[in-house]
């Protein structure tokens, strides 16, 4: 399995999606609109959501805590 290098780049970008309010949206509800454009659409073209995966080892739509 090959590990990938994590960079400034990526976590300052990480950063940027745990701040916007569209991916903040979708981890909280975990439901309606936001989380349905985070999941299907933003993961394949939004850099700060590819950096908050490699980051944070998982989705943009995750939440960040699991009850």
């Amino acid at each position: 399995m090959e590990q990938q290098t994590i960079t400034d780049k990526d976590r300052a970008l990480a950063k940027r999606c745990v701040k916007c309010p569209v991916c903040r949206r979708a981890r909280d509800k975990q439901q309606g609109l936001a989380f349905w454009f985070v999941k299907t659409i933003e993961k394949d073209f939004c850099p700060a959501c590819q950096s908050y995966e490699k980051v944070y080892g998982r989705q943009a739509h995750e939440p960040m805590w699991i009850h």
